[in-house]
This record gives structure tokens, sequence and C-alpha cells, in this order.
């Protein structure tokens, strides 16, 4: 016990690895000596604090994040309820499973592709977020359903508990570590495969757009710095909806069945 928290202590901070790879980044680029094919932190943080003051910087971020966010919220949404009737009903699981398997196994380009000739490039990375995530929340709660205790689920039976008082003392505290877990998974994926999804369709007024162009003008610090905004918005939303998803679990606790 003594060594592994000894050895917990010796590790660097959070914030302190972070600068080693900072400074790292900026020994290679000096080493390197061609912004073209690498900008280093100083010149990033100059063309992203040239972009702040923009009004366009602002309605791109509002463009993506509205949809990457909307598509993983729906995917939430629609992995847990189809998770729920796949639990309840194998019919529904074996219908479910098919779709599933193929949209895990289909390249995401491939079905950015596809999408382009269904949806408007308006709304191709809210689609591409829905898919790409779906699978992992459906998944995850799925398999936390089933792990539910059958000698919870026989008591509840013999003491005749009502649906819901089922489904808030037993289903829903065996799903919830895998619904979190998968969120947390699932949030990365959102915003990479969205912002690859604007790159290939290139709406006009996207995040995706600007990392195009700046790819196209040879532009490596604002593309950088494109990228450093999409790494800190996907970072903040997972905060956000961890927190989010965090109180709820705990005011669902607090108010457990009479």
């Amino acid at each position: 016990m003594i060594s592994i928290m000894g050895h917990k202590k010796s590790g660097l901070p959070g914030w302190q690895a972070v600068f080693v790879w900072i400074a790292l980044w900026q020994l290679a680029a000096l080493a390197l000596d061609d912004s073209l094919l690498l900008a280093g932190p100083a010149e990033v943080l100059f063309q992203l604090a040239r972009l702040l003051p923009s009004p366009e910087f602002w309605q791109r971020i509002g463009f993506s994040s509205l949809r990457m966010a909307g598509g993983f919220l729906l995917a939430a949404a629609a992995g847990v309820l189809l998770a729920a009737a796949s639990a309840a009903s194998p019919a529904v699981r074996s219908l479910v499973r098919p779709p599933m398997l193929l949209i895990r196994a289909t390249p995401v380009a491939s079905f950015i592709i596809l999408a382009l000739l269904w949806v408007k490039s308006r709304n191709l990375s809210l689609l591409i977020s829905f898919l790409m995530v779906l699978p992992v929340i459906y998944s995850a709660v799925l398999e936390g359903f089933c792990s539910t205790d059958p000698g919870l689920l026989e008591m509840a039976r013999v003491f005749r508990l009502p649906f819901s008082a089922r489904l808030r003392a037993i289903w829903l505290p065996a799903a919830w570590p895998y619904f979190l877990q998968s969120c947390r998974v699932g949030l990365g994926l959102c915003w990479k495969s969205g912002a690859a999804a604007e790159v290939i369709g290139l709406p006009g007024g996207s995040i995706g757009e600007a990392l195009y162009n700046a790819k196209l003008f040879l532009e490596t610090g604002e593309l950088f710095a494109w990228t450093l905004v999409i790494v800190l918005l996907s970072a903040g939303f997972e905060r956000l909806f961890l927190w989010a998803v965090g109180r709820l679990g705990k005011s669902m606790e607090g108010g457990g069945p009479a």
C-alpha cells in the first residue's frame, strides 16, 4: 500500500504534464524551423487571439456547436430508449442489432459521403454525430440493463412493485454507470466525427469550413488554432454535460423509492 501511494504522489499533476508536452511541441517547432509544416504554441495562440474578436469566429462556433451537441443529445436519448426496448423484448433486440453492427462497421468517411445525398450540408454534422454516438450509447446501456440482479427483479415481482418503482430502484441504478461511461466515449466521437463531416461537406459558416480554408491557403497556425478550438469545445461540453448528468443522478439517489 505504501509503495502504491508513493507511486501516485510521484506522478506529475495534470497541468505540469500539459506544460511538458507544450514545451516539447515548442522545441520541435524550433528544431524544424518551418511554420508551414509545424506551427509552434506561440503562433497558434497568436492566431487564436486574432480570431477571437471576429464575429464570424463566434458564429462558426455557434453553428457547429449546436449541431454536434444536438446530434449527441439525440443519440443519447434514442440509445437509451432503444436499449430499454431491447432489454424488454428479444424481438426488438434482434431487429435493432443489424443496423447497430452496420453503423459500427462502416467507416465515418463513407457515412459522410452517403449522407450528403440525403441531407443538406448544413445538417450533415448533426446526422453524423448522431450516427457515430448512437451505437455506443445503445450497447452500453443495454449491457447495463442486462446486468440487473435477477434476485431484485424477482423480489419486485413478489412484492408487486409498480413499474415506476422498478425503474427507479432497479433498472436505472444498474444502467447508470454504463450510461456515464458511454457518454464519455460518445462525447469525444461526437466532435471528431462532426468536424470531419464539416470538413468534407463544407457547410457555410462552420468550423469545418474554416479548417478546410486554413489548409487550402497553407495557414498552418490558423489550422492549429481551429483544432485547439474544437478540443476546447469538446472538453467544455463534456464537463458541462457530465456535471448536469451527475446532478441528475444525485437527485435520483436522494429521492429513492418510498
